[in-house]
């Protein structure tokens, strides 16, 4: 195509990304400005809001109705259920005036937004709220039954609202009861769970900080308010001097806001809030929930001394897993204070809890093993071990971001998952009783599965593929037994988006470049491209490396190779040894050899579809974010001769500066080899270690022009290393451009930052592979 005719066709189709709903702009409704909602998380009864009514959202008609039915009639008994009582959902949305942007492509490790266990462009969220910024609805159901009965929560000004279907009912100041900081609705601590007597909600709060002034301070005259309860002059507590200015730590990327957190319980009934005491100094608390009878809180606790460290997408940091007693605030451990704890899920029946482990530091992703506690017996086991080796057609390991939040089956016994396969994903009941794993998609379609929620054994998914956007389907899971006959009903079909062919193909390094402890293994990679073009043309290749480095592409809906397809290009993803899927050797293989191990395997694969497909070996770029834009870096350095084009967000270009001023410096020192102290003074060995394999080291060789992407609020990937990067190639003479988003962090995710940043990667994809 020509140069005028590849402009017109990338903005065409940004427009149909747009139309689709795929792609935010400022004035679609994904941006926020409609203050729409963006997450749904359901207990134990799904609904849905329309207007001033609320309605099931399955239609009760087809194949499931009786199954339907049966589940959303009111007069349908609720079961016995654990501490999150009967019938409650959360769904939170986003402020018209602080919302947060559509679906980012890449999320903050630089990795397909989807990650291993998230879904296809989305974030998983806990139960009862999704990630997001300030400004964010929260919206909780609760009732046995249907009847809506729920509370709105805009946090802007902390003012619960108790509504009785379509009547306020009662109205709450959390302002004014002044027990805390703002309220946490991450992923990573956030909570909101109910009582069992449905009075009492549990959530995660910043911990109040005293007020602090400067020396220097004048006082002003007293404006003289009063105690609401009492009547009486209120005492404000008398500000610390030279307090002003103390460093507060935080934990990290899009964390930056969380210092201290606490856990609260606000009493609807008495208007009242409760800050519970008894948690350890050294614990910052979250994924909290109710105990059996309300007689306490489990909580997950992250250890922060002596210092915090970045924490989104790092499943490696010491926590554990405890229950704080509500009546003697006693606080008693329930697993190992050794190893890495997240994501615990109590069965409806309140007598076990189910949870992921990992080791402590190492790879920040790896594969977790599922642990059990049982909460009578006071026993821990352990229900899947991690998988050292993928074996064809046998349980790959869990590589989970989260557990679903509901994700037990009625019987108490079998819980829902979803994990990736290699470069698939999929989903499987495992049966905590025995450890036996049965997949629930083995004979569905290849692409890639996630477990949304299940309530009473009635199961919704979402399925898509590199060609097809996300669809949901539902299935009722089978007896104990019998789940390999699952049958999934899709409710609304999406069809696929014309132009698009895909494929898997599974790679083995040659001898000389197996690795010596882990030989034997392989590796797999998705090859998109463009089925519809011009009689004889080849198209051009465009090579993208995953992030993390521990990550996986699954072969789910991706949007920028979905876009870039329909622009005319072929598009390379590459999962090298070290992604995760594919076992726990293949995890283990990668730390002490990036910027080798990696960068042979990216090159490997290029260069044998280059030889097997019918692509044009002149026309080749990389794309890449993170440790994708590392890799990227070494590849136009390391084979300068294969690559025309390049362009990378926030990419990790020398480690040894980077060591010292990213919110994760253990991950610098455990992927060149070296072991992470947090006491550790520098040392010039370690340091030149970290540059060695650093892809800056072959700036001198760089001929490819290349496009820098960078976030000013980045903390895992400090802008200072793509500078680094951008004055190296400048000084040499290299073609070279950088794009700097201002409010944008490691995911690049604002709508002006997503929008502006897919344009001009792919008209620099156009310019310079002459397209």
């Amino acid at each position: 195509m020509g140069r005028t005719g590849g402009e017109r066709g990338v903005r065409g189709v940004l427009a149909w990304l747009v139309g689709m709903q795929l792609v935010s702009s400022p004035c679609s409704p994904q941006s926020g400005h409609s203050g729409t909602w963006r997450g749904l998380r359901t207990s134990s009864s799904a609904v849905s809001t329309s207007s001033s009514t609320m309605e099931p959202p399955l239609s009760t008609r087809g194949p499931l109705a009786p199954a339907l039915r049966s589940r959303t009639s009111k007069s349908h008994p609720a079961p016995t259920r654990g501490p999150r009582g009967s019938d409650k959902w959360g769904l939170m949305g986003t402020h018209p005036q602080a919302a947060e942007p559509g679906v980012p492509q890449w999320d903050a490790e630089g990795r397909p937004a989807q990650g291993p266990c998230q879904g296809e462009g989305e974030r998983e969220a806990v139960p009862g709220g999704e990630e997001g910024s300030e400004g964010k609805w929260i919206f909780i159901h609760w009732g046995s039954g249907l009847e809506p009965h729920c509370v709105l929560a805009p946090p802007w000004h902390l003012c619960p609202q108790v509504w009785d279907q379509n009547r306020k009912v009662k109205s709450i100041d959390l302002t004014a009861l002044d027990k805390h900081g703002s309220v946490y609705d991450d992923d990573q601590f956030g909570c909101l769970a109910w009582s069992h007597s449905e009075t009492h909600l549990l959530y995660v709060a910043e911990k109040k900080r005293p007020k602090a002034e400067s020396f220097f301070q004048s006082k002003a005259p007293e404006l003289g308010t009063s105690d609401e309860d009492t009547g009486h002059p209120k005492k404000e507590d008398a500000p610390i001097k030279g307090e002003q200015f103390v460093y507060h730590e935080d934990w990290g990327e899009t964390l930056s806001t969380r210092s201290v957190p606490v856990l609260c319980v606000l009493d609807i009934e008495g208007n009242s809030i409760s800050v519970l005491e008894g948690i350890p100094e050294h614990l910052s608390p979250g994924q909290a929930f109710w105990s059996p009878e309300d007689t306490g809180v489990v909580f997950v606790g992250w250890w922060h001394d002596p210092f915090r460290l970045g924490l989104r997408h790092c499943t490696n940091r010491r926590s554990a897993l405890f229950y704080v007693d509500l009546t003697g605030g006693r606080c008693e451990l329930l697993s190992e204070d050794t190893r890495a704890v997240w994501s615990p899920r109590l069965s409806p029946d309140g007598c076990r809890i189910v949870y992921l482990e990992n080791n402590v530091l190492g790879p920040h992703q790896q594969c977790s093993q599922l642990r059990m506690y049982d909460w009578y017996t006071k026993h821990t086991s352990t229900v899947l071990e991690a998988v050292p080796r993928q074996a064809w057609g046998a349980f790959p390991g869990i590589y989970c971001g989260a557990l679903p939040g509901m994700c037990w089956a009625a019987d108490s016994r079998r819980i829902l998952l979803d994990t990736a396969q290699r470069s698939q994903q999929d989903v499987f009941v495992v049966d905590t009783a025995t450890g036996t794993t049965t997949s629930l998609t083995a004979d569905s379609p290849q692409g890639s599965w996630s477990v949304l929620t299940i309530d009473r054994d009635l199961l919704v998914a979402r399925f898509s593929t590199p060609s097809c956007p996300p669809m949901l389907k539902v299935a009722v899971l089978p007896a104990a037994g019998h789940e390999a006959q699952t049958q999934w009903i899709c409710l609304q079909d999406a069809p696929p988006v014309p132009g698009i062919s895909w494929g898997i193909r599974t790679l083995q390094p040659p001898p000389e470049q197996e690795h010596p402890q882990y030989g034997g293994l392989d590796f797999d990679a998705i090859l998109m491209r463009p089925s519809e073009g011009p009689a004889g043309q080849k198209p051009p290749l465009v090579v993208m490396p995953h992030g993390g480095p521990h990550s996986v592409f699954t072969a789910g809906w991706m949007l920028y190779p979905a876009a870039l397809c329909r622009v005319g290009f072929a598009v390379l993803l590459v999962n090298y040894r070290g992604s995760l899927g594919f076992g726990q050797d293949s995890v283990a293989s990668l730390p002490g050899n990036v910027g080798t191990q990696d960068v042979r395997d990216v090159q490997l694969c290029v260069e044998r579809v280059l030889q097997e497909e019918k692509l044009d070996a002149s026309r080749v770029a990389l794309v890449g974010g993170s440790h994708g834009g590392f890799l990227a870096c070494h590849l136009i350095g390391q084979f300068p001769d294969t690559y025309r084009a390049c362009v990378v967000r926030n990419p990790v270009v020398n480690i040894a500066s980077m060591v010292a001023t990213t919110d994760i410096p253990d991950w610098c020192l455990t992927e060149t080899g070296l072991p992470y102290k947090p006491d550790a003074l520098p040392d010039p060995a370690q340091w030149t270690e970290m540059l060695h394999k650093s892809p800056i080291r072959y700036a001198d060789r760089v001929r490819a022009p290349v496009l820098l992407m960078l976030g000013e609020d980045d903390r895992r990937v400090p802008p200072k290393q793509g500078l680094e990067y951008y004055r190296a190639l400048k000084a040499r003479g290299v073609p070279t451009r950088l794009l700097w988003y201002p409010g944008n962090n490691h995911a690049l995710a604002g709508v002006e930052a997503e929008a502006d940043g897919f344009m001009n990667m792919a008209l620099w994809l156009l310019k310079h592979l002459q397209c």
